[in-house]
């Protein structure tokens, strides 16, 4: 059994998972392949000197050759990733989610409508009773989260947007009522994000999901007690604006994820990610902010767990 960072307290892993029952099977999403991609699964990587936590994964998308949710998840557990937060954008993959979750003790679960999802619920007449299916499964107990929920006014154009804000206030809501934290989509937003955050009010527990910001955004996060959570696109040599917000980060406030199968970490980019490649994007952060891997991968796995609670 792997003991904490201080060498206090023993992490006690997850137990073996129970049979898993899924809604639509092992996957419910494909990503689109456009042939130019090299399709290929990188090689797992030396697991840390501690267990680390994937904190924002979407294990019901196949991208590639089949890898299951069980394959990830065996793959995460040798690379020393004792837990994920499988992550829900739409009503199905947020049922999805909470049923992976109440059955694999590997995992806990995020549920919401994804701001580019929101208008076409809106659209349709369904939003409420689609906000009204998340907030029932907030109440869940292995569901930890609401989110993916924000702003993208990248891919969301004007005609959106009232939608995009409708849906991001009620998801703000939920998680504040059932006590839960918040995982927030913010892209080509930050403003506004913040607008509404300090507006509404932010649940106790808030955290930016695959942080895209700067230093600014990284400064107001750390004075109102936000997390930032840092995917494989902090590993990439262009991506300035990241490593000067981690340099600016507050540590205790700093998470790691995937977006799986999304945003592989260098030197990888561009083929399929999973769990199981959350050590890289460790090894990479850690560099740049000049600390041993092991004491970046202790105190985000501490963060973690004060963020979401323990998978036990």
């Amino acid at each position: 059994m792997p003991e904490s960072h201080d060498g206090t307290a023993p992490i006690r892993l997850p137990d073996e998972p129970r049979e898993t029952v899924l809604p639509g099977g092992e996957y419910i999403r494909e990503r689109h392949d456009d042939g130019k991609r090299d399709m290929t699964r990188p090689p797992e990587p030396e697991p840390l000197g501690v267990p680390i936590y994937d904190n924002h994964t979407h294990l019901e998308i196949k991208d590639g050759e089949a890898f299951s949710y069980a394959d990830a998840l065996d793959a995460a557990g040798r690379a020393g990733v004792a837990g994920v937060i499988q992550v829900g954008g739409d009503v199905e993959s947020s049922e999805w989610s909470a049923a992976l979750a109440a059955q694999d003790a590997r995992v806990l679960a995020a549920v919401a409508i994804h701001p580019n999802e929101a208008p076409g619920y809106a659209s349709a007449g369904t939003l409420d009773d689609a906000l009204a299916t998340i907030d029932a499964l907030a109440a869940q107990p292995r569901v930890r989260a609401v989110g993916e929920t924000g702003l993208d006014f990248f891919r969301t154009g004007d005609d959106g947007r009232r939608a995009q804000h409708e849906s991001f206030e009620a998801h703000i809501d939920i998680a504040k009522r059932h006590g839960i934290a918040l995982q927030i989509h913010d892209r080509d937003a930050h403003d506004a994000v913040v607008e509404t955050l300090l507006r509404v009010g932010a649940p106790e527990t808030t955290v930016f999901h695959c942080f895209s910001g700067d230093e600014h955004l990284a400064r107001i996060a750390a004075e109102h007690g936000w997390y930032l959570s840092f995917a494989g696109t902090v590993t990439f040599s262009n991506a300035k604006n990241l490593h000067r917000a981690l340099a600016v980060a507050d540590r205790s406030r700093i998470l790691v994820e995937t977006d799986a199968p999304f945003l592989t970490p260098a030197p990888f980019r561009g083929r399929p990610n999973s769990p199981y490649l959350t050590p890289l994007t460790v090894r990479s952060m850690a560099e740049r902010l000049g600390v041993d891997a092991d004491e970046l991968a202790a105190e985000t796995a501490e963060n973690t767990l004060r963020a979401y609670g323990s998978w036990d």
